[in-house]
C-alpha cells in the first residue's frame, strides 16, 4: 500500500528508499522540504501534495527524516508506529555509521524494512477483523428489563437465572440484589417458591406489610457485619477525657516513637513550597526526577541557591517532550496573549517540539532559553520573505517591457484598502513613477468620492511638471458595473497613456459571502495582475486564520485555470494601535507563506513602512 519510503539527512543525502511503485515521488519529497521542513512548520506529521499524503519523523540526535508517501485515499493507522519501529531498528544497525557521517556507506535496510511493514501491516489486519465478542443476555438491557416486571416472562426470567448461575457468583448476587429491591412484585408459584424460600426472599418480602418491627429488623440486619470482614473498632472516650494510652498514640509531635517520627518527617514543610504558597513562580525544573520523601538533614537551610540553580540545567542529556511541555505551555499562552492566533500558536509549538525531541544539548543550556531559541529560529523563517520582493525593480522591468505592473488590493471591510492603496500610491511617486488608480468598488457608497479626494491631495503633493500629464489619475465608471470589467479597461487605458502601475481597489467583503469571493476569483483570473496583496489589520486574532484561508480557498475554487492564483503578499494595517500585541503579523504570514510586504502605521501618506522581521520577534518574545 506505500508508494514511497525514504530515508535521508537534513543536509538532504538519501541513506536509503523504497519504492512500492514505479512511479517516483521526488517532486513531492521536494515540497515536503520547501514548504515544511525549511520553513520551520513540523507541527503536524502529515503533508498533502495533490493526491498524496506525506507523513514524516525526525530524529534531532542523528539529524534524520524518514518519510513515508501513500495515496490520500488510503487511511493508513499503522503509518505512525511504522515509523517508530523503523527508527529503532535503523538506529541500532547504523548509528555508529551516521554520527560518524559516513554515508558512503551502503545501507542495506530492505530486509528489515520489508520485515517491520508487514509486522505492522498483519498486526492491524488482525485487529481490524477481531470478532466481536457475543452479548450474555443476563447482562444486557433486556434482561434487566424483564427481572424488574416481576417476573411476566417466566422463560426470559429463567434464562437470566441460568445464564447468571453459568457466569459465576458474582452476576447472582446481583441478581438477587434486584430481586430484594422489588420482593413484593414477584408471584410466588410452583418451583418458584422453594428458590425464593431458599434464597430467604419471601421471609424479607412478608416482612414489608408487619410495620415498623420487621423494619428494624432489617436495618439490624443490614448493619450487622458480614462474616470475616474486618470492622473499625469505635474509639472510646471516658467521660470527655482521654486515656493516657490513647493520648501517647495520639501525640504526633514527639519524635520518640517510630509512628510519631514518621509523621513528624512527613509534616515538615519543604521549603521550596514556601514560594509557592506565597503567590511565587518556582523555576522550571528541566529535569524532572520523581519525588521522593524528605529525609531530616541539619545542612536543609542552605540546600537552595548554587544547587537550585545546576539542578534546572540540562547537563548535557537528551531532551525529551515530557520536558519540553511545561515550557512548551507557557510559550504558547505567552503567544496568545501576544494576539498569536491559538490554533497557530499550537502549531508553532509543535514544530518546535518536533525540531528539539530527542536532541542531545552542551552543559549549562537551560530548557526554558533553548525553547525560546528555537521559537525566535523558527519565527525567522516564517517571516523571512521566501521569494525576492522588490516591486520598484518589478515595475521597471514591467516598463522595459511597455506593460504597466498591476497591483490588486482585497481584503475585508474596514480594514483600510483605500487609505492605504493612497499611502502606497504616494510611495510609488515619490520614486518618480505614474500611476493610475482604477476604483473597481462599485459597491460601496462613496468609494469612488473616496478615491477622487485622494487622488486630488497626492497630485497637490506632487504638481506635475508645465507640459506635463498629473502623476497620478482615477479610472472609473461608477457604481453598478462589473468591477472585472472596469479593471480591464483601466490596464487597457494605463497601456495607451504609458503609466507606470496601476492599482486596482476592490470592494470590501466578508470571507464567507459566496456571490462577492466569486466576483473576486473573475477579477483576478480575466486581468492577471503581477501582485494580489490582502489587506489585514493587526487587530484581528483568531479571525486572521478564517480571512486568509477563505480568500485564499475562493481564489482557488472559482479559478478555471489549471494554476490557480492566490495571493502573493499581505499590507498589514494599523500596525500603530496594537502596542506589543504583534501576533497578527505571525498568524497571518503562517497561513499563507506570502512575506508582509507593507505595514500601515498611520493617517498620513508618508506612514508606511517594512516590515522589520528582528525587531517584531523581539517584541513578541518579551
Amino acid at each position: 500500500m506505500l508508494d514511497w519510503f525514504s530515508i535521508f539527512t537534513k543536509g538532504g543525502i538519501v541513506l536509503w528508499y523504497f519504492q512500492g511503485q514505479a512511479l517516483s515521488h521526488t517532486p513531492a519529497v521536494n515540497s515536503l522540504i520547501r514548504s515544511v521542513i525549511l520553513q520551520e512548520r513540523g507541527g503536524a506529521n502529515s503533508y498533502n501534495h495533490g493526491n498524496l499524503t506525506l507523513q514524516f519523523k525526525m530524529d534531532n540526535e542523528l539529524e534524520i527524516i524518514y518519510v513515508v508517501v501513500y495515496q490520500n485515499i488510503l487511511k493508513l493507522a499503522y503509518v505512525d508506529k511504522l515509523l517508530d519501529q523503523v527508527n529503532l531498528v535503523f538506529r541500532d544497525r547504523y548509528k555508529n555509521e551516521v554520527a560518524g557521517k559516513a554515508y558512503g556507506h551502503h545501507f542495506d535496510f530492505t530486509q528489515e524494512f520489508e520485515r517491520l511493514l508487514s509486522e505492522v501491516e498483519n498486526e492491524h489486519r488482525l485487529l481490524s477483523i477481531k470478532p466481536k465478542k457475543m452479548k450474555i443476555f443476563g447482562r444486557s438491557k433486556k434482561a434487566d428489563k424483564v427481572a424488574s416486571t416481576g417476573g411476566k416472562s417466566s422463560k426470559g426470567t429463567e434464562a437470566g437465572k441460568a445464564t447468571t448461575t453459568n457466569n459465576g457468583t458474582a452476576e447472582a448476587e446481583e441478581e438477587e440484589e434486584e430481586d430484594v429491591a422489588k420482593p413484593e412484585t414477584v408471584k410466588p408459584s410452583g418451583s418458584g417458591i422453594s428458590r425464593l424460600l431458599k434464597r430467604g426472599l419471601v421471609a424479607r418480602g412478608a416482612s414489608r406489610g408487619r410495620g415498623g418491627a420487621d423494619k428494624g429488623k432489617k436495618n439490624a440486619a443490614k448493619s450487622s457485619p458480614k462474616p470475616g470482614k474486618k470492622v473499625k473498632e469505635q474509639r472510646r472516650w471516658e467521660g470527655g477525657a482521654v486515656s493516657s494510652s490513647e493520648a501517647q498514640a495520639l501525640n504526633y509531635s514527639s519524635p520518640s516513637s517510630e509512628a510519631s517520627g514518621a509523621s513528624a518527617t512527613n509534616g515538615d514543610i519543604d521549603r521550596s513550597m514556601v514560594g509557592m504558597m506565597k503567590g511565587e513562580l518556582q523555576e522550571l525544573d528541566s529535569n524532572p526526577s520523581p519525588p521522593t520523601s524528605p529525609t531530616p538533614s541539619k545542612n536543609k537551610t542552605k540546600s537552595g541557591g548554587m544547587f537550585s540553580f545546576f539542578k534546572n540545567l540540562t547537563g548535557g542529556k537528551t531532551i525529551t517532550r515530557q520536558a519540553m511541555d511545561p515550557a512548551l505551555d507557557k510559550m504558547k499562552e505567552h503567544l496568545i496573549t501576544k494576539n498569536v492566533a491559538v490554533e497557530i500558536a499550537e502549531k508553532l509549538c509543535g514544530s518546535v517540539a518536533t525540531k528539539l525531541d530527542g536532541k542531545v544539548v552542551g552543559s549549562f543550556t537551560g530548557i526554558q532559553s533553548l525553547v525560546k531559541s528555537s521559537m525566535e529560529d523558527s519565527l525567522v523563517q516564517i517571516l523571512s520573505p521566501k521569494r525576492r520582493v522588490d516591486i520598484l525593480r518589478d515595475v521597471m522591468a514591467a516598463r522595459d517591457k511597455g506593460q504597466p505592473y498591476v497591483i490588486t488590493f482585497c481584503g475585508v471591510n474596514g480594514v483600510g484598502k483605500s487609505t492605504n492603496l493612497a499611502k502606497v500610491c504616494f510611495w510609488l511617486m515619490e520614486n518618480g513613477l505614474r500611476v493610475l488608480i482604477a476604483g473597481c468598488d462599485t459597491f460601496r457608497a462613496g468609494a469612488v468620492e473616496q478615491l477622487r479626494t485622494h487622488t486630488k491631495h497626492l497630485n497637490s503633493l506632487h504638481p506635475p511638471q508645465e507640459g506635463h500629464p498629473p502623476m497620478v489619475t482615477l479610472y472609473e465608471r461608477g457604481y453598478d458595473k462589473d468591477a472585472a470589467n472596469i479593471a480591464m479597461e483601466a490596464i487597457q487605458y494605463a497601456r495607451q497613456q504609458s503609466f507606470d502601475v496601476v492599482l486596482v481597489d476592490t470592494a470590501g467583503r466578508m470571507q464567507n459571502n459566496e456571490p462577492l469571493m466569486r466576483a473576486l476569483a473573475k477579477l483576478i483570473r480575466v486581468n492577471s495582475p503581477d501582485l494580489v496583496l490582502f489587506v489585514g489589520e493587526a487587530l484581528v486574532g483568531n479571525e486572521a486564520v478564517d480571512q486568509l484561508l477563505h480568500f485564499n480557498q475562493a481564489l482557488v475554487d472559482h479559478s478555471e485555470e489549471g494554476c490557480p492564483r492566490t495571493i502573493d503578499g499581505i499590507l498589514l494595517t494599523k500596525f500603530d494601535t496594537v502596542d506589543d500585541k504583534v501576533g497578527a503579523a505571525i498568524s497571518m504570514t503562517y497561513i499563507t507563506g506570502q512575506p508582509i510586504v507593507f505595514v500601515g502605521t498611520g493617517q498620513t501618506y508618508t506612514d508606511l513602512r517594512t516590515l522589520n522581521v528582528h525587531a517584531v520577534i523581539s517584541v513578541l518574545l518579551k
